[in-house]
């Protein structure tokens, strides 16, 4: 990091994860809501930054019928215009079987799936029932698997449903063992409406633990409605728990859920796990870069508090990541 910008002061803890994997969802759960259709060419290349500050999980995509997120309608076109860096992951969301094999033919190799721990969310988002979504999901798992695909599972509303209120631990953990028994290698348990607190996120992660969903099989995704999200991700380091998913800028919310915001912002998720020692393998800076560039095209004010820091701080007048080109 330039040493015209700030650092995180590193404190370690005693028993957390060394090192954690920052999934990133930008591409897909942070854009699919904007309303400003964002040109293919310039989600190509938010991905080709993202890989650039190290980024090696991300979710560039989703193959959902058009008609559903109008922003994602040019996955082909997205998918085709990466260069994915060797021991990096591209993965895509697909709704379904159809979803899977424009997936596979468009040249995604990793997949993920999701369902819904509410019935009203699952009607309103999935178009099935919560049982419905449950055994869809279970047959891309399945369809996958035995292409060699892996998959992550997602379940929705683990902390919160904006129509039915509380949720149950029963029908979370009902849930994340269906796609964990198929075979699915991770399951982001999903604080859609970002409603937790951290007392919450570790009763619902040791309830997952108890159901025999194994500590490497459990990812948090979480929103930042009520600014709890860093609180929470350190309850669930205290657990072991060393994935999480987060949005670069804090883009993105759940369009189905009113009133829910971003998602955790990487940036800001990377500043706490960098200050307590816990590696990433992400460059801080060229996060926020990548922030303000996006920022910019759209015509926005960042939602991450890093990267405003860092612009504050004189972000402007670093040399800017170096951009990754296609053949």
């Amino acid at each position: 990091m330039s040493d015209a910008l700030p650092a995180p002061r590193v404190v370690r803890e005693d028993g957390l994860p060394s090192r954690v994997t920052v999934f990133e969802v930008g591409p897909r759960d942070g854009l699919q809501a904007e309303t400003d259709i964002i040109p293919a060419p310039i989600k190509a290349q938010l991905c080709r930054r993202l890989y650039a500050a190290g980024s090696r999980d991300v979710e560039v995509t989703s193959f959902v019928p058009p008609t559903w997120i109008p922003q994602l309608a040019d996955a082909e076109q997205v998918v085709g215009a990466l260069e994915v860096p060797d021991g990096a992951r591209a993965v895509a969301l697909v709704p379904n079987l159809r979803g899977l094999q424009r997936a596979v033919d468009a040249g995604i190799r990793e997949v993920s799936v999701v369902v819904s721990a509410t019935e009203s969310f699952a009607a309103a988002n999935l178009n099935t029932s919560r049982a419905g979504a449950i055994d869809r999901a279970v047959e891309v798992i399945e369809a996958a698997t035995a292409q060699g695909i892996p998959v992550r599972g997602y379940v929705s509303m683990a902390f919160g449903d904006p129509w039915e209120g509380a949720v149950g631990y029963d029908a979370v953990t009902t849930a994340a063992v269906a796609l964990h028994e198929a075979g699915a290698r991770t399951i982001a348990l999903s604080d859609t409406i970002g409603v937790a607190t951290p007392g919450h996120t570790a009763a619902i992660i040791e309830e997952a633990f108890e159901a025999g969903i194994p500590v490497e099989g459990v990812a948090l995704h979480l929103h930042d409605t009520y600014g709890q999200s860093l609180a929470n991700v350190h309850a669930a380091l205290q657990l072991g728990v060393a994935e999480f998913d987060a949005s670069v800028g804090g883009l993105g919310r759940c369009p189905y859920a009113k009133g829910a915001t971003g998602n955790l912002a990487t940036e800001d998720l990377v500043w706490m796990l960098h200050g307590l020692g816990i590696e990433t393998g992400l460059d801080l800076e060229a996060l926020a870069a990548t922030t303000v560039w996006l920022s910019r095209l759209r015509n926005v004010r960042p939602a991450s508090n890093v990267a405003r820091a860092f612009a504050a701080a004189g972000l402007d007048a670093i040399e800017p990541v170096q951009e990754v080109t296609t053949a």
